[in-house]
């Protein structure tokens, strides 16, 4: 069973965030709009994956060659969508159900849209690709829009607290900075090493 996770996560993840989306288009026909903003991030997600890690996919390869600086067998590689699922699967179900209670929660998933825009066009710097593409990136620039309309759309209603601004963005990275720990842990990895190479990749050597 571990074994089957492992080497079909992606697709493991697809069918149940597909399934979750469907259920709420059924039973629950009057979504706010938080709600409907995060179903539709929810389905961006799904697409995100299949760009960045198949279609033309390769965005880990990228990174483990040039960040990473070294060969990560195939097994680990598919066994990290297992816990970017996880990660993802956070992301978006709290955010749905307590997004308009605790706004902070949906300020953390508009954060998350945008980071994801943001990095497929420094990995273009970063990685050195010498064409302005990077895999995953025609969705993740969806998501980096869509994040900063849920934005306008909370501030434009009113609808946050000084606080939710603010500390929505360091719930974002305490569980972003997790899901990399839980990725890193099997590579022996730090994050020493990692900025390190950041560094180099940045001053082009």
């Amino acid at each position: 069973m571990k074994h089957f996770m492992k080497h079909y996560a992606l697709e493991i993840y697809t069918v149940t965030a597909i399934l979750l989306i469907t259920l709420v288009a059924i039973f629950m026909p009057e979504l706010t709009t938080i709600q409907k903003y995060v179903v539709f991030m929810s389905f961006l997600f799904v697409l995100h994956e299949w760009e960045e890690g198949r279609y033309p996919g390769g965005f880990l390869e990228l990174l483990s060659a040039n960040i990473l600086q070294m060969e990560v067998e195939k097994e680990t590689m598919l066994a990290s969508r297992l816990i970017t699922a996880v990660f993802i699967f956070v992301m978006t179900i709290v955010p749905f159900f307590y997004g308009d209670q605790i706004t902070m929660f949906a300020l953390t998933v508009a954060t998350f849209c945008i980071f994801e825009g943001i990095i497929h066009i420094v990995g273009i710097i970063l990685l050195h690709i010498g064409k302005p593409y990077s895999p995953g990136m025609v969705t993740a620039e969806i998501e980096l829009v869509t994040g900063i309309a849920l934005v306008i759309y909370i501030i434009k209603n009113h609808l946050g607290a000084w606080y939710d601004y603010t500390f929505a963005p360091f719930v974002f990275i305490a569980c972003f900075a997790a899901m990399q720990r839980s990725l890193m842990a099997p590579l022996h990895l730090n994050y020493g090493t990692i900025l390190g190479n950041v560094r180099r990749r940045f001053a082009g050597k």
